[in-house]
Formats: structure tokens, C-alpha cells, sequence
């Protein structure tokens, strides 16, 4: 507490909140020379294990469990898993209607993650909006109001006094950037706008590569199951197993690299750059996906002759059709826990040793590594994409991504604290914090596209699974609305119909034009806030 003052100053609520947060943060990063972007970086990391958790404990507790009581129930009383009522309308194991249970169980899963994203993403979004006001403004508030007078500890005082640094040196390399593009004549923007243009015709050209590459690797691997095994030794088998996944992660290695080094000669802002670089980075990553998902079902429902007509789908060589894709999802998650710890353990500290002690001309030109946000967000979101096709088709694989993202948060904090040094292209918290959240919020829905395509067009595994009963998965939903009440039917489908549904989007348009307009007309009464402001300071 400073001399002579007895009220603390603080800038508002969401300030002294963010004080605090940022004084644990840095505290725990190495005196907070790191900068903010880190802290970003590790607080979404820790809500993403919290999140996979939740939806552990949704699948656990409604569908590993129930599946687990009745088999040992089933061995108990010696009776069949399935009971069908009269007119074998709804089907129940043991009381347990398990399938209509597995299926309202993944849509609560996907309205949690999506609630859950929306509601932390407005919360940054709200924090973006503040720091882009006046940039005169946030100097003046990060320079006369930025300070905590709460602190009383000396080590404390200097983790702020760093943040601080931190922001204003951010503040002012975006100005630079900035002033450097308004220069910019118009002989020098068609240069660049050259340069951009030929540059992204070669990333459209990797990607082509890594998507064919991909496809091909998947047909042959799925074509081992026409050969006899024993003319394979064991460890061929399990690199024809693991091919695909094999595939997969060395696109997801080389493609950033490549794109790291073309955006150099694309001359973005900072801030921009490394939020391009993450977006391509990701399209690569959740294509790859979408890619091995597209090529494994052409395999699945594709068959020489009749052999699909009996039961939709290729029964010869899938039997459980569901399983593979989950043996598949889970490949991809092991396959990329592999690379984070291998990298760490194999390639990052050899580095730092060697640019340590060793002062050959290597080591100096490569310099020790800097943590690499874009890199590192897009493993996390990468891996919660494939959590999110996986859950439907194993059902444990949330509990193993909690503990890879438990394992990885300090796999990163101690690269971070022993070989990495501060990044010279500064990247601030309050545009990470909502444009993390926004870059995983576009793995959902292309996480759920494969899903519903399941769901509602290929038909289910005759041989295992809840639904085996059903031609599709969705039919449990009819099934089970055909055994309640008339009247609860009719509302139902009148909720379900078209005279609904066009009212009520229509109603929706309405609310969301009345808050678009009081938006406007709050920014347009802040905006006369600060004309006025500064006139009464000019006075």
C-alpha cells in the first residue's frame, strides 16, 4: 500500500479480478516475462480438462455404468440383455432403455461443450471489446490506473511491474506495425497483394497433397483385412494398423511448419499473423479428419454384388462398424500424445542443451526456441475435435483426454520454465482468451457433421452395440415417442412441424435485430461519452 493513501485505486471490478488472476499466473511463469498470452494459453488448457471431465462423467454415469450392471445382471439371473414390449415398439435392457439413454447422452454432450464455449467465448469477446478502444485510452489506463495498490509483497509488485511492461510493449509494437502499413504506397500493396495471392495457391497445393495422401494411406490400411495376416510379421501388421494415424500426424507436423515460413513473405501484423497461421493450421487438422471419416465410410458402405442389400453397410469385413471408428479416433489421441511427449522429451531439451553449451555455429543461428502459442493451441484443439467424434463411438475416450490434457498442461509448463524464452512478437490476453475459444468453437460443429451423419444415414452394426435393434440410430427417437401418451405426442410433433418452427424462427430474428439494435445505440452513447470526455479535459 502506498503512503498517504488510504482507498485502493482500482479500475473497475473486472480489473481487480484480473490482478489477481494475473498475479497467480505469473507467479506461476517465471516472474511474468512470458507475457499474458501464455496465461491464455494455460487457462484455456485447464478448462478444456475440466470440460472433458464433465463429459467423463455424463458417459460414465449413463452409459458405461448401466451397460456394466446389466451384463453382470445378465449373468446373475441367466436372461437375455434385450426385452421387447408387446408390439416390440421400444426396447429396454433390464428396465435401463440404454439406447435412448447413449443417444440423449451425445446431444447433452454437445449442448454442454457448446454452452460452456459460447458462455467463456462471450466473457473474452466482452475483454477484446475493451482493450480495442482509444489506443491513447488503454495507455493512459494501463500507466495511471494500472497498478494494484493492494500489493504489499516485493516479489508480487515485480510479477505486475513485468505484465505491465508486457502489455505497453505490445501496445506499442501493434502501433508501429500499424503506422508501417498506412506508409504502405500502392505500388507496394500489389506487391504484396501478389506475393499473398501465389502463396496461398501453394498452401491450396499442400493441402491437396496432405488430403490425397491421407486418402490413400486409409484405403490401403483398410485393404489389409483382405490378405491373410500370417504373411504379415507383427510389427508390418501394426504399422498397416496404425497408417492412417501415422499419416495424419506427420501432416499435422510438416503443414504448420511450411505455413510459418510462407506468411513471413505475406508481411501481416503480429497479431494477425499468428492468428492466420492458427486458422490454416486448423482448417489442415480438421480436414484431415473429415478426410479419414469420409474414406473409412466409403469403406464401410461400399461392397462388391448384393453383399450390402441385407444390412446397409459392408458386415464382411465390418462387423462392428461403430467400433472401428472409435479404434480409429482413439489411434489419432494416443498417436498425438505420443508426438507432444516425444517432441518435448526428444527434441526440445536436446536443443536447449545444445544452444547452452555448445557454441558451434548451429547452435547460435538456432537460437533458443521461443513457445510457439498458435502451435501449442492447435494441439489442444486438434485433440478435443477427435474427443468429440470419439465420445459417440467410445464412450471412455473423454477420461483419456482428461488425462492427456492433465499430462500435457505440465509436459508445457516445464518446457516453458526450462527451455523456452519470451516470444518477440508479443500477443495479447484479451484477444487470446476469445479467439482460443473461437477456434474451437469451429471444431464443434464440424465435430458434430460426422456424428449426425452417422446418426441419421448409415445404417447400425448388426453384431454390437445399443442400437443393433434399429436401422439407423436416430429411429430410437420415433420408437420411443410412438410408446408415449396421444397427447403427448401431438405436442411433439407440433413442436417438430413446420407450423413451429417458422413462428419461432421468426421470433428468434426479432429478439436477436432488438439486442443487435441496443447494441448500437450503447456503443453509440459511449462513443458521445468519450467526445464529451475529452472536451471537458481540453477545458
Amino acid at each position: 500500500r502506498a503512503e498517504g493513501i488510504e482507498v485502493p485505486l482500482r479500475s473497475s471490478q473486472h480489473n481487480l479480478q484480473y490482478n489477481v488472476e494475473g498475479i497467480l499466473f505469473f507467479n506461476f511463469f517465471h516472474s511474468g516475462k512470458f507475457g499474458t498470452g501464455i496465461q491464455s494459453y494455460f487457462s484455456f488448457l485447464r478448462f478444456l480438462v475440466l470440460l472433458n471431465f464433465v463429459i467423463f462423467l455424463l458417459m460414465f454415469c449413463f452409459v458405461t455404468l448401466p451397460m456394466f450392471f446389466i451384463k453382470q445382471k445378465k449373468h446373475q439371473v441367466n436372461v437375455e440383455p434385450l426385452s421387447y414390449n408387446s408390439d416390440h415398439s421400444q426396447i429396454k435392457y433390464l428396465g435401463y432403455n440404454l439406447p435412448l439413454a447413449y443417444f440423449l447422452t451425445t446431444g447433452a454432450y454437445i449442448l454442454l461443450s457448446l454452452v460452456w464455449i459460447v458462455k467463456r467465448a462471450v466473457e473474452g469477446f466482452k475483454q477484446s471489446i475493451i482493450s480495442a478502444e482509444d489506443r491513447f485510452q488503454s495507455f493512459c489506463n494501463k500507466i495511471f490506473a494500472g497498478w494494484d495498490f493492494c500489493i504489499s509483497d516485493e516479489h508480487a509488485a515485480q510479477l505486475k511491474h513485468s505484465s505491465l511492461q508486457y502489455e505497453l510493449q505490445t501496445d506499442l509494437e501493434e502501433e508501429r506495425i500499424k503506422q508501417k502499413i498506412a506508409e504502405r504506397t500502392k505500388k507496394e500493396k500489389m506487391h504484396i497483394y501478389f506475393i499473398r495471392a501465389v502463396l496461398n495457391l501453394i498452401v491450396a497445393l499442400v493441402l491437396s497433397v496432405c488430403f490425397y495422401c491421407i486418402y490413400r494411406a486409409t484405403i490401403y490400411s483398410e485393404a489389409r483385412d483382405d490378405r491373410p495376416h500370417n504373411s504379415d510379421t507383427f510389427l508390418q501388421d501394426l504399422m498397416l494398423q496404425y497408417l492412417p494415424s501415422i499419416v495424419i500426424t506427420a501432416a499435422n507436423l510438416i503443414t504448420p511448419v511450411i505455413f510459418e515460413h510462407l506468411i513471413r513473405f505475406e508481411d501481416y501484423s503480429p497479431a494477425f499473423e499468428i492468428k492466420f497461421i492458427l486458422i490454416r493450421s486448423v482448417f489442415v487438422r480438421l480436414a484431415n479428419i473429415i478426410v479419414l471419416l469420409l474414406t473409412l465410410w466409403s469403406q464401410i458402405t461400399t461392397c462388391d454384388g448384393n453383399v450390402c442389400e441385407p444390412c446397409g453397410y459392408n458386415h464382411k469385413l465390418y462387423q462392428c462398424w461403430e467400433s472401428r471408428v472409435g479404434q480409429e479416433m482413439y489411434k489419432l489421441m494416443i498417436f498425438d500424445f505420443i508426438i507432444i511427449a516425444s517432441v518435448t522429451l526428444f527434441v526440445e531439451f536436446p536443443r536447449k542443451l545444445i544452444v547452452t553449451y555448445c557454441s558451434c555455429a548451429p547452435a547460435k543461428w538456432w537460437g533458443q526456441q521461443q513457445f510457439a502459442i498458435p502451435q501449442n493451441v492447435l494441439e489442444i484443439v486438434y485433440g478435443q475435435t477427435i474427443c468429440w467424434i470419439g465420445t459417440f463411438y467410445s464412450p471412455l475416450l473423454p477420461g483419456v483426454a482428461t488425462v492427456k490434457y492433465i499430462i500435457i498442461f505440465y509436459i508445457k509448463k516445464i518446457t516453458l520454465m526450462h527451455n523456452c524464452r519470451p516470444s518477440t512478437r508479443p500477443f495479447r490476453a484479451s484477444s487470446s482468451n476469445f479467439f482460443f475459444l473461437g477456434v474451437l468453437l469451429l471444431g464443434l460443429p464440424l465435430a458434430c457433421v460426422p456424428i449426425l451423419f452417422s446418426v441419421a444415414e448409415i445404417a447400425s452394426s448388426d453384431s454390437c452395440g445399443p442400437f443393433i435393434t434399429f436401422n439407423t440410430t436416430w429411429q430410437v427417437v420415433p420408437t420411443t415417442v410412438q410408446t408415449f401418451p396421444k397427447g403427448l405426442q401431438n405436442i411433439l410433433y407440433g413442436l417438430g412441424s413446420e407450423a413451429f418452427a417458422v413462428p419461432f424462427f421468426m421470433v428468434v430474428c426479432l429478439i436477436l435485430f432488438y439486442f443487435i439494435a441496443l447494441a448500437g445505440a450503447h456503443k453509440r452513447i459511449v462513443d458521445q461519452l468519450r467526445v464529451q470526455l475529452s472536451m471537458v479535459s481540453v477545458l
